[in-house]
């Protein structure tokens, strides 16, 4: 029978001392520690780079994050409208916003201090960490503690083989298994796992990277849109974008020189269906060249989320709708306006509305110089009537366009110098056009005209073209924020699912001849793969070092006289080293355990 044996000790209270010291973590204490100002100093800055503290700005930095997701940003395509449009509907609140910064969240004071106490926390803690991780791989696994046989997972069995013999057997095996290994007064040292730590660090450096990306995002960037109808074109800067906004470190100075020319909008929509009007296809096709040389240009699309990258911005496609070809004659029959003029989408069936403004009118029937304006709405697919509905659209595709027209006369306000909004008619000093006593409307198909009341001329609708908008976004730090998030998950895989764990082996020459083998492990958190590694060790160790026959004083049955086998010596030493009970208090292990504490408050 074989004399593998294995001992089951219940410890008298848990203690994790040794498990905790495979850790690299700083130590934290309690309370602040020395006198005055600099005790209180030093235990500030160990609260700051402790894990609760860091995973306290990480939730203020995600709910900091929630009203920029829910207010309209100026730093967003076509933010200033937006921004604008949401505090004329909401004058009571819009005055405390905008103290609050809260329409220039990620660019705040309040949201910058938060990230930027992060960055300190990080760095508080990624430094000494490395440091101290770096001296652990510099140094030799821990000795073997002098009693193996009270470590929590443990395997004794005796062997005719030499001690140097089943040392070296063991030394060779666990270098094969990948662990470190080193022999020295006569036992085994071996640790594995270490890329638990790598991971852990990957991690901190990966939030570094992320939050330092942000940074530099919210500090060099800039955004600008732009709106062009079929056909137009424009140039890349400041006095041609519909609005701009820079930064700290990106002004309009530091626009990317380009030209871009819109040369068709194609959309598609489904027709049948459950889904009926769901957008299919959105493209735009465009020409464009970097710098001022017009001999390098290229033909692109744009599609969304797939933008086109000029230099170091890219362009993305973040709107379209329809734009009605509108031509307005005066009273002598003068052509005095003539143009596309794009109508802004309302509803998911692009019911649309849109002003014409007629600054250079001329005289009115009564003599006096006057100006026009024409307010109305474009539908796409207009309905036979509008009783019961009003001027909406009944499909998003162009199957049925109709234009929808209401005109004025007077003052436009253009001429004051103030800026206006495009796509707003102020009707202050305007008065509308009647017909039979009824304000003078008009349903109007490509190619039909309207002769307004009063004399005041006509107006023409000529057809519609598709027109689109942009998004000129240049961000240099959104690869590093990238890179830093996928980092940052293959680094918390590695911590989570790499095991760190050490295994030791004791050959020691007997009194009496022979040779007793001991072997032990310990793992950095309860986990049955030391113990597997340790029963497989001890299987494999079988062929250097078997298990010696012992011969019971008190008689046996047959079965029991019979030799036990080379495979039996093995599972014996399987289901020894398989067995894990809890770790008992070694003084003798925890001496030879690292000399540096565990920080349960740790980023770990």
């Amino acid at each position: 029978m074989s004399n593998t044996t294995t001992e089951t000790e219940q410890p008298p209270a848990p203690d994790e001392s040794a498990a905790e010291r495979l850790s690299t973590a700083p130590v934290e204490s309690d309370g602040p520690t020395g006198i005055g100002a600099f005790g209180w100093a030093r235990w500030m800055w160990r609260q700051l780079t402790s894990m609760r503290v860091a995973l306290i700005l990480l939730f203020l930095l995600s709910l900091a994050a929630i009203p920029g997701s829910l207010i309209p940003q100026y730093q967003n395509g076509q933010g200033q409208l937006k921004v604008e449009a949401w505090k004329a509907q909401h004058g009571t609140v819009a005055p405390i916003y905008e103290k609050l910064q809260l329409f220039d969240v990620y660019s705040s004071v309040w949201f910058s201090a938060i990230y930027i106490l992060l960055f300190v926390s990080l760095a508080g803690c990624i430094v000494p960490r490395t440091w101290q991780f770096v001296g652990v791989l510099r140094s030799q696994p821990p000795a073997a503690p002098r009693n193996l046989t009270r470590m929590p997972v443990h395997a004794v069995w005796r062997t005719e083989a030499d001690a140097d013999t089943v040392n070296a057997a063991a030394h060779r095996l666990l270098r094969k298994r990948g662990f470190r290994a080193n022999l020295s007064g006569g036992a085994v040292a071996a640790e594995k796992g270490y890329l638990r730590e790598v991971g852990n660090l990957l991690f901190h450096l990966s939030l570094f990277a992320l939050l330092g990306g942000f940074a530099w995002a919210s500090l060099a960037s800039g955004t600008g849109g732009k709106l062009m109808v079929a056909g137009e074109g424009y140039s890349n800067t400041i006095t041609q974008l519909d609005d701009f906004n820079g930064t700290r470190f990106y002004g309009s100075q530091d626009l990317d020189p380009f030209y871009l020319k819109l040369d068709g909008f194609t959309s598609s929509f489904q027709t049948k269906g459950d889904q009926i009007g769901a957008a299919r296809q959105f493209t735009a096709n465009v020409e464009y060249y970097e710098g001022s040389d017009e001999s390098k240009l290229k033909k692109s699309t744009i599609e969304v989320n797939h933008p086109l990258e000029i230099g170091g911005s890219k362009v993305y496609l973040i709107g379209h709708g329809y734009a009605p070809v509108i031509t307005v004659r005066n009273g002598k029959g003068d052509v005095v306006y003539q143009g596309a003029v794009p109508f802004l989408p309302q509803d998911a069936n692009l019911t649309s509305t849109g002003v014409v403004k007629v600054s250079d009118y001329g005289t009115g029937p009564d003599g006096i110089r006057t100006q026009m304006g024409f307010s109305g709405f474009f539908l796409p697919t207009a309905p036979l009537s509008f009783e019961g509905t009003g001027p909406v659209s009944l499909f998003p595709g162009d199957a049925a366009p109709e234009l929808v027209l209401n005109a004025f006369a007077g003052d436009l306000g253009t001429d004051s110098g103030l800026p206006q909004n495009v796509y707003q008619l102020n009707t202050r000093k305007l008065t509308q056009l009647t017909q039979d006593s009824q304000p003078a409307k008009a349903r109007l198909k490509p190619g039909q005209g309207w002769t307004l009341p009063d004399g005041y001329g006509s107006v023409t609708f000529e057809g519609y073209k598709q027109w689109a908008s942009f998004n000129v976004s240049h961000r240099p730090g959104n690869a590093i924020a990238l890179t830093g998030a996928v980092l940052a998950i293959l680094g918390l895989i590695g911590s989570l699912f790499i095991q760190r764990r050490r295994i030791w082996v004791r050959a020691v020459a007997l009194p009496g001849g022979g040779t007793q083998v001991e072997l032990a492990g310990l793992a950095r958190s309860e986990s049955a793969k030391i113990a597997e590694e340790l029963a497989e060790l001890a299987v494999d160790l079988q062929d250097d070092a078997p298990a010696a026959e012992e011969e019971d004083d008190a008689p046996a049955s047959e079965a029991d006289d019979a030799p036990a086998s080379e495979e039996d010596d093995g599972e014996a030493a399987c289901a020894a080293a398989a067995r894990e009970p809890a770790a008992p208090h070694d003084p003798e292990a925890e001496a030879s355990a690292p000399a540096v504490p565990a920080d349960q408050n740790s980023k770990e």
